[in-house]
């Protein structure tokens, strides 16, 4: 699944899509987010304001995104890689 700014990760590594708006409200997302940003854990994949942060299973470690893309559109990103049916990236070409 795409998360942005060329960042890929395996859909069986995420363990879940969250909206940054809707969460960071609550007291326990907020350590969670300072514990992983201070055991440096956590990787902006964005430009501007993140909208979500994905959490992903990095071998015996928790790895924290923070993404530009909507919840809403990763999870349909994530659908269509499952499917199949997803956008077809056959080849992109070399940076010149």
């Amino acid at each position: 699944m795409h998360l942005g700014l060329g960042v890929i990760v395996r859909e069986e590594d995420v363990i879940g899509i969250f909206d940054l708006e809707n969460t960071t409200g609550s007291a326990a997302t907020k350590r969670f987010l300072r514990r992983a940003q201070e055991e440096d854990r956590v990787e902006e994949v964005c430009v501007d304001l993140p909208r979500s942060f994905v959490v992903c299973a990095n071998g015996p470690v928790e790895r924290v995104y923070l993404a530009q893309v909507a919840p809403s559109t990763l999870l349909r990103r994530s659908r269509a890689d499952v499917s199949g049916h997803g956008p077809r990236h056959t080849h992109r070409r070399p940076p010149v």
